[in-house]
């Protein structure tokens, strides 16, 4: 279907509904998270752009930093906060029985967050240049096969690559599914059935290990996470 669009804009417009659906597939009501983000710096970066006075880039940017942050901090910390304050009220002797809060936290929320808000922080240190179409910055923000885990990518060196249209080449395909074939490997063989079956056998022991054997656990778990993402970003770059 990718392919078949003729124009580079509708083969870019594919592109993005195909990252939209891919998050949706998760928790359709997260993408209005994920199209906040991206109107929010989308305008604020042409604003921060065109402003003359330093203070007024610095207010956008910092209007950036606290939409975006505030939403990630409501998200991942609010039950922390509000177990704290209920704490600090108990130590007062205040009794204090708050709301159960019933918060789902949206996949790849931290990822592209700190994508998106590079954008602005790059734009007010004056590293690049504002990005002139909302299709590009949305692209950009939620490039699927990133999206959820990362890694982070700089504007710098993606909007750049949405410019120059993209032909289908037989060579970049084989590159890009020996990639995949790789990371699985990496991801299935290595880090769930080899490093992994070693790790959690060793830590599943209760009675006290040997030092040879609670370093073959250890080595074992640290090459069990370098595999894992390994095998995921290489997946990851082979979509790309």
């Amino acid at each position: 279907m990718y392919w078949a669009v003729p124009s580079w804009r509708g083969r870019k417009i594919v592109l993005l509904v195909a990252s939209y659906l891919f998050y949706a597939a998760w928790n359709p009501p997260f993408v209005l998270l994920l199209l906040m983000s991206t109107m929010v710096d989308f305008v604020l970066g042409k604003r921060m752009a065109s402003a003359t006075h330093q203070r007024t880039r610095r207010l956008l940017l910092i209007a950036s930093l606290a939409v975006n942050l505030g939403v990630l901090a409501w998200f991942k910390y609010a039950k922390f906060f509000l177990a704290s304050f209920v704490g600090v009220m108990e130590s007062m002797g205040i009794v204090y029985s708050p709301p159960e809060l019933s918060i789902v936290l949206p996949v790849g929320i931290s990822f592209y967050t700190f994508q998106t808000l590079s954008y602005t922080i790059d734009l007010y240190r004056r590293r690049i240049d504002p990005c002139d179409s909302i299709l590009d910055f949305a692209i950009f923000v939620s490039f699927f096969p990133q999206l959820v885990a990362g890694p982070i990518v700089r504007a710098s060196e993606f909007l750049g690559q949405l410019k120059q249209p993209r032909r289908f080449s037989w060579a970049h395909w084989d590159w890009g599914i020996t990639l995949i074939v790789i990371g699985l490997f990496q991801k299935v063989v290595l880090a769930d059935s080899l490093v992994g079956r070693m790790a959690d056998a060793v830590y599943a022991v209760k009675i006290p290990l040997s030092a040879a054997d609670a370093w073959t656990g250890t080595l074992a778990f640290t090459w069990q996470i370098l595999f894992d993402f390994a095998g995921y970003s290489t997946i990851a770059i082979g979509v790309a």
